[in-house]
């Protein structure tokens, strides 16, 4: 089987995890959630550079955990997403996009939103009116990011690759 392309996400906390996981089951359409809540860093890596990766992956989590916090609600046209502000985690992600330049997708490239999508392609109206729920009742609130990993892309499943935890 050839290769997929090498996604890298940041993983959540027991605390938040639950809350994330359960937003993401009630709001994603059934059939389309292949993947669990998740905060992406890159979503399209060469499969070449799994050692590589991995090797930069580990460095980057041998300190204390991002502080990161959910700070609002993203409207994504046929969904609904939960903006993360954490400038710690933003800098491990520019540190490796400036490591890998020249090997990023365009996507990969452009400016990074971190955001955990909690819905997507609904109708426009459907997403509009989980906004203005969650608006309705919406806190910023702290975000637990326990580790960084690596997946391989399989056409719609993920397959887990390594995990890298942040040290404690």
């Amino acid at each position: 089987m050839e290769a997929g392309p090498l996604i890298v996400t940041a993983l959540f906390g027991p605390g938040d995890d639950g809350w994330l996981q359960q937003l993401r089951r009630e709001h994603y359409p059934a059939a389309l959630n292949r993947v669990p809540a998740h905060l992406t860093l890159f979503r399209q890596l060469p499969p070449s550079l799994e050692g590589e990766l991995s090797a930069r992956l580990g460095r980057a989590t041998a300190a204390a955990p991002p502080k990161a916090a959910v700070v609002d609600i993203m409207d994504m046209g046929e969904g609904t997403a939960l903006r993360v502000d954490s400038p710690a985690l933003e800098a491990i992600r520019d540190d490796l996009a400036e490591a890998f330049h020249g090997l990023l997708t365009p996507q990969d490239q452009t400016g990074w939103r971190p955001h955990v999508t909690i819905q997507n392609k609904v109708e426009r109206s459907e997403a509009q009116r989980l906004q203005k729920a969650l608006r309705a009742r919406f806190e910023p609130r702290p975000l637990a990011i326990r580790a960084l990993a690596s997946w391989r892309y399989r056409g719609g499943p993920w397959e887990p690759l390594k995990t890298h935890p942040f040290r404690k």
